[in-house]
């Protein structure tokens, strides 16, 4: 910040007479008056982005390349950060007692569905599966349903999961995938490297993937309403009504929440209260790389460093990008509690500028900035997030059922759409729409919740008083532990499948190989996350023996039972699998 002094004349004042000192005409005789002027030079990332041609913005984690969206994350992020504001909650949702007549809005009404899905990005998935089933749909997106630039990166084991759903063809995955490479590497600051094949080995085009799906959902009769935004939604007895910011009217038998991390309905059942970790992403796509045929799944070049009042243990990710042969695509993470003194975006991005030429083995001059990506994303430890009201259900990272270590959203669609769309359907079909029988879809899975003591775990903090380079030891002790027992064990955790087996197997080989890391677990996760985790721990082998020996008992019982009773068992042989990883197939 540089301090001026001026007279009038300079600076070219005199264009703004408002904004002028006035001098009078006697200048013997008066003082001299100046003007006090602050200027700031612009940061780094602002030039860089400023002088990147932005294309529209699209919806979902990663749509908006600007700095002014990156300036208008960062202010969610500060209030966040905030130790007395609470979160900003809109009342979205409200119950109305009574019978819902159609009659008082059909004059109103734009459509009537069984579904209605908020959000496009991830929902269009939803919504594609649910209509091949045969029920009416539509999305209500508030920006144009469209994919972002930036890529997914993702196994084709994973996009696999569409095509046995019936929603995409082994085509489509080729016209979608803009580049694959292999192999993939995992890695800590000079302690060695584990590399891998066909993990996040593929890079999808969004822009692309959302259109194949919008182009399916259109032809089974789905309907889009695209640049529309919730204003709010009144549960009746009967119906579930979405009111529009331009006055339109929506009936519904079941509305899904699909509107991600900062869905405003989320944030009303979570009554705006700090999220229990975050995680920060900034990174850029270039241009330049010579070296880009490998990716980097997780890398630390460093141990903890300070950053103002504040510590963070770096992380990278980089994956070739499709737009180009010597395009690359690097991404620097950092997992933190939200703090008044935690960094903000801008101030990681200034780090990476300084950090990722090193990395890579570049010079930033060398490169050609094409896009510069950022995100915040947040997790609770109670996920995934049961239903609140009836006639509605968070789908998608506004249920919270993605990793706490990897946020991998789109991954944990691919997962569980099969499950949530069979299981939507059977609620509708049945009328299975109070708040209980909804929550019977986001289920306690205990491999998910088990997940927290690694994000705790990788998450630096100034008074665990432990050595800088203590999160570098433990995940290579960890992820060396996970090679030597093979790809059973290691290529389920790289794909967010925590399973009992291979977790007892993993922390067994460590405790034998690295005891001496003992003591400084117990100082950096802390006693009663620990006692916290264990809880889950046994849950998880619980699941396991109950998916593993009494679903083969109940599973014949099914057909016998009630509908009702038929929906809830079907739900809870679910939870058991996919709550101890067993739905997992190599």
């Amino acid at each position: 910040m540089v301090m001026i002094l001026q007279l009038q004349r300079l600076n070219g004042l005199a264009r703004y007479p408002s904004m002028a000192p006035q001098i009078p005409k006697n200048r013997e005789k008066a003082p001299r008056i100046v003007c006090l002027q602050t200027q700031t030079a612009p940061s780094r990332t602002q030039r860089i982005m400023e002088s990147i041609s932005m294309s529209e913005e699209a919806g979902g984690a990663g749509g908006a390349y600007s700095y002014n969206a990156l300036k208008r994350l960062d202010r969610i992020w500060s209030n966040m950060c905030s130790p007395t504001a609470m979160q900003e909650t809109q009342q979205v949702v409200s119950t109305v007692p009574g019978l819902f007549s159609k009659s008082n809005m059909a004059d109103k009404a734009v459509g009537t569905f069984d579904v209605v899905v908020c959000g496009g990005t991830l929902g269009i998935f939803i919504a594609t599966a649910l209509s091949a089933k045969g029920l009416r749909v539509s999305i209500v997106e508030r920006n144009a349903l469209k994919g972002r630039e930036q890529e997914w990166n993702i196994s084709r084991k994973e996009l696999l999961e569409l095509v046995e759903i019936g929603i995409l063809v082994e085509d489509d995955i080729e016209e979608a995938t803009a580049v694959k490479f292999n192999p993939n590497r995992c890695g800590f600051e000079n302690k060695g490297e584990i590399w891998v094949e066909d993990i996040l080995n593929l890079g999808v085009s969004p822009a692309k993937l959302i259109e194949i799906m919008k182009r399916r959902f259109l032809s089974l009769g789905g309907v889009i309403f695209d640049g529309c935004s919730l204003s709010n939604i009144c549960i009746y007895e009967d119906a579930a009504v979405l009111q529009l910011v331009d006055g339109g009217l929506v009936s519904s038998r079941l509305v899904i929440d699909a509107m991600g991390n900062f869905s405003p309905v989320m944030k009303q059942i979570r009554h705006g209260r700090k999220p229990d970790g975050v995680c920060l992403v900034v990174g850029s796509c270039a241009r330049g790389f010579k070296r880009n045929s490998t990716s980097d799944v997780i890398y630390s070049s460093s141990s903890v460093k300070k950053f103002g009042r504040s510590e963070a243990q770096y992380f990278w990710e980089a994956f070739p990008a499709g737009s180009g042969p010597s395009d690359r695509t690097t991404y620097m993470f950092t997992y933190i509690d939200p703090q008044p003194e935690s960094p903000r975006l801008e101030e990681l991005l200034e780090e990476y500028w300084n950090l990722m030429p090193e990395y890579q083995g570049v010079t930033l001059d060398s490169l050609e900035i094409l896009r510069v990506v950022y995100g915040i994303f947040p997790t609770y430890r109670d996920s995934p997030l049961p239903a609140a009201f009836d006639r509605v259900l968070q789908f998608g990272d506004a249920s919270g059922i993605q990793s706490p270590v990897s946020f991998g959203g789109f991954g944990s669609l691919t997962r569980h759409l099969a499950r949530l769309s069979a299981g939507i359907y059977e609620a509708i079909s049945g009328d299975f729409l109070d708040s209980y029988s909804l929550s019977l879809l986001n289920p306690y899975m205990p491999n998910l919740s088990a997940s927290w003591l690694f994000q705790r775990a990788m998450s630096a903090k100034k008074e665990s008083n432990v050595s800088p380079d203590f999160i570098n030891e433990l995940l290579h002790a960890n992820f060396q532990s996970m090679q030597r027992l093979g790809d059973p064990v290691l290529k389920p955790f790289l794909q967010d499948v925590i399973k009992f087996g291979p977790l007892t197997k993993t922390l067994g080989l460590v405790m034998l190989t690295k005891p001496q890391i003992l003591p400084s677990i117990f100082k950096q996760v802390g006693i009663p996350v620990l006692l916290d985790w264990s809880g889950h721990f046994f849950m998880l082998g619980y699941y396991t023996f109950l998916s593993t020996f009494m679903d083969p008992v109940i599973r014949p019982l099914l057909n016998v039972f009630p509908s009702k009773m038929k929906y809830e068992w079907k739900r809870h042989l679910e939870a058991w699998k996919y709550g101890s990883g067993l739905d997992y197939k190599l």
